[in-house]
């Protein structure tokens, strides 16, 4: 059998010691403030990303490098299967660059998979990947259960400040504008690959407590066999005051926390909360 290499990247938010404990290659993104590049998880710590947006600064985004990934893969033994996990390609051009690097690098067989989300259902798909190899499964069988699983993670965010939803083009100025006016707190989620508003509600307790009406229709009983996630953006006192009450109302179900890092809390700010769930086999 081939061997078999995970890849994902920065914006599953894994911890390091995860990564290196089980073998998970990570490519990571970089925000670039006034020009300058840094590649987060590297270059710039999560409190530090959040500390500089809050004076107003806001950066974009860039993926991988592809030079630096062409290199890793070549140095790879021929033969081997590489399990590519994105971030959506809604969003970033990552999932593609695995696509053109597959073409340019041929004694390999890299197997691009967009996660059409990112955070913490990306890292769900990592562990599953990381579950079934470990296991003997194939590539091919792991491509299979990944496309199948990502089909039915939820995952849904409320953004506490709309100002970097409208700079980064989501929201219009008046949207934006008359949306604080009224204490609008969408509920996001990911449609197509794409950050898009699902609900619009008046303040951001009432728009989590939606999210968890969703999940009381879809998660039967005390929640068992349930993964739930809790995001934060540098929040961990917000996470964990959702998390006790997820606890309560499901108290078989396992409940883990992530975060929000550089990349995609330049999409949703600080202050943003995620609640995600799927039902394990």
């Amino acid at each position: 059998m081939s061997q078999i290499v995970i890849l994902t990247d920065s914006t599953a938010y894994l911890p390091t010691t995860y990564c290196e404990e089980n073998n998970v290659h990570v490519a990571p993104l970089s925000v670039i403030f006034d020009e300058e590049a840094y590649r987060e998880g590297i270059d710039i710590s999560v409190p530090d990303f959040y500390e500089r947006i809050q004076t107003g600064s806001l950066p974009t985004t860039s993926q991988p490098n592809i030079g630096d990934l062409v290199d890793a893969f070549e140095r790879l033994p021929a033969g081997t299967d590489i399990i590519g996990i994105t971030l959506s390609s809604g969003i970033s051009g990552t999932y593609q660059a695995l696509h053109t690097i597959n073409m340019m690098v041929e004694h390999v067989q890299v197997h691009p998979i967009d996660s059409r989300i990112s955070c913490m259902p990306q890292a769900f798909l990592v562990k599953e990947a990381v579950r079934m190899r470990d296991a003997g499964a194939t590539a091919a069988e792991i491509v299979t259960r990944l496309e199948e699983l990502k089909e039915v993670i939820r995952a849904y965010f409320v953004v506490d400040d709309l100002e970097h939803l409208q700079r980064g083009g989501r929201l219009s100025m008046t949207q934006a504008v008359v949306g604080s006016f009224l204490k609008i707190k969408p509920v996001l989620h990911f449609v197509d690959g794409k950050i898009v508003p699902f609900e619009k509600i008046r303040t951001f307790k009432r728009a989590v407590k939606r999210i968890e009406e969703m999940m009381e229709e879809t998660i039967r009983g005390n929640g068992a066999g349930y993964v739930i996630g809790v995001i934060h953006a540098e929040d961990s006192a917000k996470a964990e005051t959702e998390i006790a009450v997820l606890q309560e109302r499901f108290p078989e179900a396992r409940i883990e926390m992530s975060l929000f890092g550089p990349v995609i809390g330049t999409h949703l700010g600080p202050g943003a909360i995620g609640i995600t769930w799927y039902q394990e086999n």
